[in-house]
């Protein structure tokens, strides 16, 4: 199982993927199958649960959700600490990273989706 999404660009440490111009983190490769499967039905349970709050108006159910959301990226890798020894670049542009070389190397195809 691929721990960045498949329809966009990726580091090709793994450890990132282009969305928006900016890199964010995958989640942990280290993680076994079912505890990633467990983990995103979480992350998603509670995304769902943040727009349910939002609907109603309900702040404190909001911000309860929000952290339910924070607690589940944690455990996959994506915040929080860095799942490999060395700098983070999270939400940094590519070029003004160490993986400059690689995204200007990548053809505008395969650059756009994460543009």
């Amino acid at each position: 199982m691929s721990t960045c999404p498949d329809h966009l660009p990726s580091t090709p440490d793994g450890r990132y993927f282009v969305h928006g111009g900016r890199l964010w983190r995958c989640s942990n490769p280290a993680l076994e199958d079912d505890e990633r499967d467990r983990l995103t039905r979480e992350l998603m349970d509670a995304r769902r649960a943040v727009g349910t709050a939002k609907r109603a108006s309900d702040p404190d159910a909001e911000k309860e959700a929000r952290s339910r959301v924070h607690q589940a990226k944690v455990a996959l890798g994506e915040r929080g600490p860095t799942w490999w020894d060395g700098e983070d670049h999270n939400r940094h542009a590519p070029k003004n990273t160490p993986y400059a070389e690689w995204w200007a190397g990548l053809e505008d195809d395969q650059r756009a989706p994460g543009e």
